[in-house]
């Protein structure tokens, strides 16, 4: 359960007993309030029984004086006396309905009977008032048992009134004790129950956030592989958990990822360093032979013996060669730099690509020659026109002619092109050697700048490991692209495939 989620329920704990203390609270102050009322009900009912019976008895001895002076003096009623009389009747009848709106249901039956024999009684005394003057009229007011029963009915009305309160005033109390009993344990309870949820509370949020502190303190003194248990709480504190977690998640890959880095900065960074003593060895060895064939060429100059032409000659054809080594070696390190400036760019035109094709076959044949290799060739004639840059597109094909006879020896060099099947306007030129071949770890980083198939490349084979690198930069450039396909001892294909327009082969994609 999460942290706010056990706030809110103790919350709602606490808000319902205290909502049942203020609930009990009120019903004992409505209980209360009853109480008093059915007290004071009682007082003015004992009150008013009081009252009833006093004026009752007035009237009874007054009625029982006149009635004793007309049987004897004959005197008369004034109309003074007589309305002063009617109105203590009213009177009586007055107080006796008012007794009557104060009773319950339960003393209803009492009431009743009281208000039909004080109403008998009145009557009978009303009657005696209104014939008083008149000398035939009987009075039968001596008879005792009307006013007896009057009496006696409301001595049972006020006994049973003051038994109904006595009772009720019971239930009143017992009900205000209880009521008072329970607002006492729902007070104790909410105290012992805060307490308690506070406790809990406690106890579990500092042993989740101690658990949390230990993994920021791991976490922070480079332990990235010590995890965080999953707290049990799915809110607030496991999510922290959580998200320290993929911190250091991470951080590890991140830490991993800059481990890769500098390892790969510190490989790149070796292979710069190979390339730099690989280039100054190719540099090296055709200044070497130039400086050497010049200053052989100086001294016979000075020699005052005929010169030998011929051999003049071929040490000059050296000493081109050997420039025009240096100019290529030299112009890839200059096409690298531009590439990797982003200042490298196409100069595109129409041109035959049969024709480059060729130019580059026999570019290559004095490396065929003097590696005792055979070339195959496909028919050309088939190619479409390109418009793209031509220069780059002999110098893609020348390099990868020159490499395969590098690394093929008494072997085949086969060049196959042909426009492709689904767009007839790109050209695919597949050049095959049956060399030396390359293991899949070295294929893949075949296109690498600064590295070589193998270390011991260099050594036995020559090159700096640059031609690969700018063959395919110049296929991505021209639209195109280029791939491998080599078996160890058996030997490789490179297979290289150029647009027409490479204006319209960047749209596409």
């Amino acid at each position: 359960m999460s942290l706010r989620r056990r706030l809110t329920l103790s919350l709602v704990t606490i808000l319902v007993l205290f909502a049942i203390n203020v609930g009990t609270h009120f019903w004992g102050s409505v209980a209360r309030n009853e109480s008093m009322d059915s007290y004071r009900k009682s007082v003015t009912a004992a009150q008013l029984s009081t009252d009833i019976e006093q004026l009752l008895n007035d009237q009874r001895q007054t009625i029982l004086v006149l009635s004793t002076i007309r049987d004897n003096t004959g005197d008369q009623l004034d109309p003074e006396e007589y309305a002063q009389a009617k109105g203590q009747i009213e009177a009586a009848r007055a107080l006796i309905a008012k007794l009557g709106n104060l009773s319950r249901n339960v003393t209803r039956l009492h009431y009743e009977r009281l208000q039909d024999a004080s109403t008998t009684l009145l009557d009978q005394w009303e009657t005696f008032y209104d014939n008083y003057n008149d000398p035939e009229f009987k009075a039968d007011v001596d008879d005792p048992l009307p006013y007896l029963e009057a009496a006696q009915k409301l001595k049972e009305l006020e006994q049973h009134q003051a038994f109904i309160a006595v009772q009720r005033a019971n239930i009143i109390d017992r009900t205000i004790a209880l009521t008072d009993r329970i607002t006492l344990l729902g007070f104790i309870a909410s105290i012992v129950l805060t307490a308690i949820l506070g406790f809990i509370l406690v106890r579990y949020t500092n042993q989740s956030l101690k658990r949390l502190k230990k993994g920021a303190q791991r976490l922070g003194s480079g332990d990235l592989s010590y995890r965080i248990d999953i707290l049990d709480d799915t809110g607030e504190l496991g999510d922290l958990a959580k998200a320290f977690n993929e911190m250091s998640d991470k951080l590890r890959n991140a830490m991993f990822e800059v481990s890769q880095a500098r390892d790969a900065a510190d490989e790149a960074s070796a292979a710069k360093s190979i390339f730099l003593a690989n280039v100054s060895h190719e540099l090296r060895t055709p200044l070497n032979a130039i400086i050497g064939y010049s200053e052989m060429l100086h001294d016979e100059l000075s020699d005052p013996h005929e010169i030998d032409r011929e051999q003049f000659q071929q040490d000059l054809e050296k000493i081109i060669r050997s420039g025009r080594q240096l100019l290529v070696l030299i112009n890839d390190i200059l096409d690298l730099s531009k590439i990797e400036t982003g200042k490298m760019s196409l100069h595109c035109e129409h041109f035959s690509p049969a024709e480059l094709l060729e130019e580059a076959c026999d570019v290559i044949a004095p490396q065929l020659r003097e590696r005792n290799n055979t070339l195959e060739k496909s028919d050309f004639s088939q190619l479409p026109a390109l418009y793209n840059d031509a220069s780059k597109f002999r110098q893609i094909f020348t390099n990868l002619l020159s490499n395969a006879c590098k690394f093929t020896e008494g072997g085949t060099i086969s060049v196959q092109a042909k426009p492709l099947k689904n767009r007839p306007d790109w050209v695919e030129v597949a050049i095959s050697d049956t060399g030396i071949g390359m293991n899949r770890e070295q294929q893949s980083r075949v296109f690498d700048a600064f590295v070589q198939a193998d270390a011991s490349t260099s050594a036995n084979y020559g090159g700096t490991g640059l031609g690969l690198a700018i063959c395919r930069d110049f296929c991505e450039l021209m639209g195109g692209t280029i791939r491998v396909h080599s078996v160890p001892d058996e030997g490789s294909t490179f297979t290289v495939t150029l647009p027409s327009d490479p204006g319209s082969a960047h749209a596409a994609v």
